[in-house]
């Protein structure tokens, strides 16, 4: 009895929580479509284009650096205001490349700088720090190797910093595979939420937002006003963004000006980048939450939408602990007809999924169009991207683990291949990085576990969970098959 107790206690608790963050992802479906009706005011050219500097961080980019620096070298911006930094830091041939391609567009008469580093030291960040020594621009925009910016893309920017106090602007990613493989629609399919829905319902509620790493640009006294890159966290875009909002830095948030980009094609790389971006959100509500709950100057609202911002890859753990908890629930409601009244409270907790079913379809929509068959397509990649997602639940859990209890990891780069159309593969090409661990078994385990718990419906002829039960199989299922007979 008392082990029933301590169940439904973390299962409610966990389905509590859920919903909690669910009616939060709500209000930001709402002012996504109040920030729709609200026609947007055409900002001033600048007389004057001010001088920028485009930093590349790069790492063992063999396959993606020629595309990146033949796209940066047309950018439709004033040469004498231009300046190009390539912050290499690889460690591969890549590297002789990548000086060979710099040195052309220095012969071409670009103000092309290549910085390499022989000493990673603070991944990502280090470089951009190193390359803000010397950067001569009052703005930094940031691309990552897989980003292709297009020609006018900072003429579509720069306008936006019309204010003092504006530290950012970004972007929205747009996505050159999108339709590559399954992998890569999922992937699309979240990336396109948060974008379109997060970025701007944070934006247009008064929220912090954040800057995501790439496709962005910012002000150089921003970044130094926020105490510079630092690299004790994974996601050091998302700390130095709220560090520069606290000090009271203001985001622009561009939905209409998108920047596409490449995105994983393989399952290793997804996980890598999927575990890079969970630890680094955990490590920066560890780092910077304290700094929020304090400040005078934040509502409890933004503080509240601010904490279950840095705690969003942390929703990964109560989805897996909901799961889990589930097969034991059946058997507890079967044997305890006298809580039928807590059940029935636990299902309508259950509205959390409807929420999220209008919020994706909402981007979904903006993007993919409205209609019957359109909501169909819809139906089929939801619940296709949320069985996936719960199969990866293991392997993020692991990673938001790390970095609530502060675990420090190298920054695992994910591997770009050039990948742009259907016809393109990355077989056969280096960088990838297959390996077998015991979460992987782990993962076996739970595809098995939740077989039982399809077969458990039957045994308490409950089927109210049944549908959850198949995609949690699904998901488990397709995360082990790819991770034992796929080549990546």
């Amino acid at each position: 009895m008392i082990l029933d107790y301590l169940i439904i206690s973390l299962y409610s608790l966990a389905l509590f929580i859920i919903l909690i963050y669910s009616l939060l992802e709500l209000q930001l479906v709402l002012n996504y479509k109040k920030a729709k009706k609200i026609k947007t005011e055409a900002v001033p050219i600048p007389e004057d284009w001010p001088k920028v500097t485009v930093q590349l961080p790069l790492y063992n980019e063999k396959y993606v650096v020629k595309r990146l620096l033949d796209n940066i070298s047309k950018l439709d911006y004033p040469q004498s205001k231009l300046e190009i930094q390539v912050l290499d830091d690889s460690t591969d041939a890549s590297k002789v490349y990548t000086e060979q391609l710099t040195q052309e567009l220095i012969n071409k008469g670009m103000n092309a700088k290549y910085i390499h580093r022989s000493n990673r030291a603070n991944f990502k960040a280090g470089a951009l720090k190193e390359g803000l020594k010397t950067a001569e621009g009052e703005f930094i925009a940031v691309f990552d190797a897989d980003f292709l910016p297009q020609s006018g893309w900072l003429k579509k920017t720069i306008p936006h910093f019309n204010k003092d106090n504006v530290g950012v602007v970004q972007t929205r990613w747009g996505h050159v595979n999108r339709n590559y493989s399954l992998l890569t629609r999922i992937q699309a399919f979240a990336l396109d939420f948060h974008f379109l829905i997060e970025q701007v319902g944070r934006s247009f509620g008064g929220h912090f937002i954040n800057f995501n790493g790439t496709a962005g640009i910012w002000r150089k006294t921003c970044i130094e006003d926020a105490g510079d890159w630092q690299g004790d966290t994974l996601t050091e875009d998302l700390d130095l963004s709220y560090r520069a909002q606290l000090k009271g830095w203001k985001f622009t948030y561009l939905k209409d000006v998108v920047t596409p980009a490449e995105l994983p094609v393989v399952l290793s790389a997804a996980r890598s980048q999927q575990f890079r971006w969970n630890k680094g959100a955990a490590e920066n509500f560890r780092k910077n939450f304290g700094a929020i709950l304090n400040s005078k100057r934040l509502s409890i609202k933004s503080k509240l939408h601010s904490f279950f911002h840095l705690l969003n890859s942390s929703m990964f753990f109560l989805i897996l602990l909901v799961a889990v908890l589930s097969i034991p629930i059946l058997y507890i409601k079967f044997n305890q007809e006298s809580w039928s009244i807590l059940f029935y409270v636990l299902a309508a907790m259950g509205v959390s999924t409807f929420i999220f079913i209008y919020g994706y379809w909402t981007s979904y929509s903006e993007i993919n169009g409205y209609g019957f068959l359109s909501f169909l397509k819809f139906m089929g990649l939801f619940v296709t991207f949320f069985s996936i997602a719960m199969g990866l639940s293991v392997h993020n859990t692991l990673a938001i683990l790390e970095g609530h209890f502060n675990k420090k990891s190298a920054f695992i780069r994910t591997p770009k291949f050039d990948i742009s159309s259907n016809t393109d593969t990355w077989k056969g090409k280096m960088y990838i990085n297959k390996r077998l661990s015991i979460l992987n078994g782990v993962e076996i385990l739970l595809f098995v576990y939740f077989i039982y718990g399809i077969y458990s419906a039957y045994l308490t002829q409950d089927f109210g969970l049944v549908i959850f039960h198949l995609m949690l199989c699904f998901g488990f299922g397709f995360i082990s098959y790819k991770t034992l007979f796929s080549n990546a």
